[in-house]
């Protein structure tokens, strides 16, 4: 691997955490920049909408007024009451002409037309037009946006025939639609009742502007909120009126510079705004360039959507000034990276001058010139290590007594191991002891267990042939119990002597415990003690001999109970050791305790505290059989508080379970 001096570590070091952190920092600049301009442009554009919105309402409402005010005008009503239809045609031809309507249409109260303006010759009835029924029926006036189909637009005569029809031009991204020309128009459309003298309907003035190829709108929103503003030759804003998903007013261009007319929005849009009446406000591509866009809604007089009103803003200015931002970000970053480097190089020279001097400080030292010191004057820690270093020759003459401090602590080491092998020995002594103690009782009981018999035996027969109050009867009582106990003992040193290989298999401690419980019920009763448990359910089961461990605890507990003659406490627990090698169960009790010149007697056979009652080899055996589990055994206790027992057995399973 090659070897880097201190100075390019480190310099490196501070180049990457200062490239990451200048380069997470951009992108996250530069995240927040386009979304803080793109989202400027929606919110404007969001405006925007609302104030074509404003313009086409507006231009609505001039129709309705104009419509409004014609049919409240004398010479309608005079007109009308005489039949007088040469001086409609006259009169409402020069009306149609001088507002720039596209229709004016009168009809009586039945809806039958009187006079068409447009086209004089043509009478049908206009019930089934939606606006002059809602005027029949409510007698008032209204305005709203309405599709006329050709067999409408050509009682109007030839002109709004054509003016209506549109050459569908493919569009990127457009739904499909089969026609290849649209014929019918979108019209925005007003209706007044003509009443006469005295409030009854006498007839429905409707007239309206074809929006088809008619710029006035598009051109007066474009005026208005764009005021005309260019960029690179190109309107920054745009507005468009559709009749479903096709152009029929705009003035946003095609490439050759016509008005897009017949190009259609893509069907995502569409789908949106038309299909679901949800106005569109976002990114889109408008025939030959890339728009932050607004779309809403236009309805009918039923409230079904029949069209779109749109206005856009050229994206490019918003794309311009953003990389400008971006790329003056960029620069700031780049120039901040070159003097943050510079800044790094000459800092890791301050440090690594004087690492330099202590370096060479150390291989004199090495050499065995104790005398030599560093000359660092800085404060810095680099002035502490020198100061330090400066210590260290000074105190290397002291050295040999580290070297003395080492030889006691290696001695009380040695004294340390020495208790434990003591303790190790003391654990052999007391198995051999035991051991030989178990072959001597068994010989012992052999020769005196017969000899015992026949007494006893021979005792009880003679017992029986003596009178009740016969002055030997109590005597022969005393060798029938002594003798009895003398069976007992015997009947122990069996039980110690044979001391059998334990018989292991998977066991539940804990179950175990609680079913050596149970055969103490009543005597835990009897002594009026309560016993707290606290199980770890988590134990895994270990190799054991429950008969055998069974006894253990009936000897623990039984002596517990014992102790505590007045009531008391029995808290059993069991648990993981320390290190997690052992499962160790703790029987603690509230009794009376066992003396201190005690404690290292109880596990030797025949001691007891109990006189006459006890044989002194429970807990020998006890101590015998934990010891063939590979276990162990420790007593702790307080004269006068209570004694604690507690058994370690191995945790780990010879077989699996």
């Amino acid at each position: 691997m090659p070897r880097f001096s201190l100075r390019t570590k480190l310099i490196l070091s501070f180049s990457v955490v200062i490239i990451v952190g200048v380069f997470l920092s951009t992108f996250i600049g530069i995240r927040l920049i386009d979304n803080t301009i793109i989202k400027q442009a929606q919110n404007k554009v969001r405006l925007d909408l609302n104030s074509a919105r404003e313009v086409y309402q507006e231009e609505s409402e001039n129709i309705k007024d104009i419509i409004r005010l014609t049919a409240i005008r004398f010479f309608i009503k005079d007109a009308i009451l005489k039949n007088d239809i040469n001086k409609l045609k006259k009169e409402l031809q020069k009306i149609r002409e001088n507002e720039s309507l596209d229709i004016l249409t009168l009809t009586d109260k039945d809806g039958r037309v009187i006079v068409r303006a447009n086209n004089p010759v043509i009478y049908d009835d206009q019930p089934n037009d939606e606006i002059v029924n809602w005027v029949l029926q409510k007698k008032q006036d209204v305005v709203a946006t309405q599709i006329l189909p050709q067999e409408e637009l050509e009682k109007e005569g030839k002109k709004l025939t054509e003016q209506a029809r549109i050459e569908l031009i493919p569009t990127p991204r457009a739904r499909q639609r089969l026609e290849a020309v649209e014929t019918s128009g979108m019209m925005v459309k007003s209706a007044a009742p003509v009443l006469d003298y005295d409030g009854n309907l006498i007839g429905v003035l409707c007239g309206g502007k074809l929006l088809n190829q008619n710029y006035e709108i598009v051109d007066k929103v474009k005026e208005i909120v764009y005021k005309a503003e260019k960029y690179k030759q190109q309107d920054v804003g745009t507005a468009t009126i559709f009749q479903g998903d096709l152009r029929i007013s705009t003035n946003v261009h095609r490439c050759d510079g016509t008005r897009a007319i017949g190009t259609r929005v893509s069907e995502e849009v569409f789908n949106q705004v038309v299909g679901k009446g949800i106005p569109w406000i976002g990114r889109a591509f408008v025939v030959t360039d890339w728009y932050i866009t607004a779309y809403e809604p236009i309805r009918d007089i039923n409230g079904e959507i029949i069209g779109m009103l749109y206005v856009g803003m050229l994206e490019a200015p918003y794309i311009d000034l953003r990389n400008r931002v971006v790329f003056t970000f960029l620069a700031i970053a780049f120039l901040s990276i070159i003097l943050l480097s510079i800044i790094a190089y000459f800092s890791t020279t301050n440090v690594t001058n004087p690492i330099k001097k202590l370096l060479l400080a150390t291989k004199k030292v090495a050499k065995g010139d104790l005398s030599h010191r560093v000359q660092i004057k800085s404060q810095d820690e680099i002035g502490q290590l020198a100061g330090s270093f400066n210590s260290m020759t000074a105190e290397l003459q002291k050295a040999t007594e580290g070297y003395l401090a080492l030889s006691k602590t290696l001695e009380e080491k040695v004294k340390e191991k020495t208790k434990e092998l003591e303790h190790a020995q003391d654990q052999l002594i007391q198995s051999e002891k035991l051991s030989s103690l178990g072959k001597l009782s068994a010989g012992i009981a052999h020769e005196i267990n017969n000899p015992l018999t026949s007494i006893l035996l021979n005792s009880h027969l003679i017992s029986e042939k003596l009178e009740k109050d016969s002055s030997f009867s109590d005597n022969m009582k005393l060798i029938i119990d002594e003798t009895a106990r003398c069976s007992g003992i015997v009947k122990g040193l069996l039980e110690f002597s044979r001391q059998s290989p334990p018989e292991k298999r998977p066991a539940d401690i804990n179950k175990l415990i609680e079913e050596t419980l149970l055969l103490f019920e009543s005597q835990i009763l009897v002594h009026n003690v309560r016993i707290d448990k606290n199980l770890n359910k988590n134990l895994p089961r270990i190799m054991i001999d429950t008969n055998k461990i069974e006894q253990v605890f009936t000897n623990i507990i039984l002596n517990a109970l014992e102790s505590m003659q007045a009531g008391g406490i029995l808290s059993i627990s069991s648990q993981f050791s320390e290190d997690n090698k052992f499962v160790e169960i703790k029987f603690q009790d509230t009794g009376c305790g066992i003396p201190k010149e005690n404690i290292n007697k109880i596990f030797d056979p025949f001691f007891t505290t109990k006189g006459a009652k006890g044989t002194g080899l429970g807990l020998s055996v006890s101590y015998g059989i934990v010891q063939q589990h590979n276990g162990k055994i420790d007593v702790r206790s307080k004269t006068g508080k209570g004694t604690t027992f507690t058994i370690c057995f191995p945790a780990r399973l010879d077989t699996p379970v």
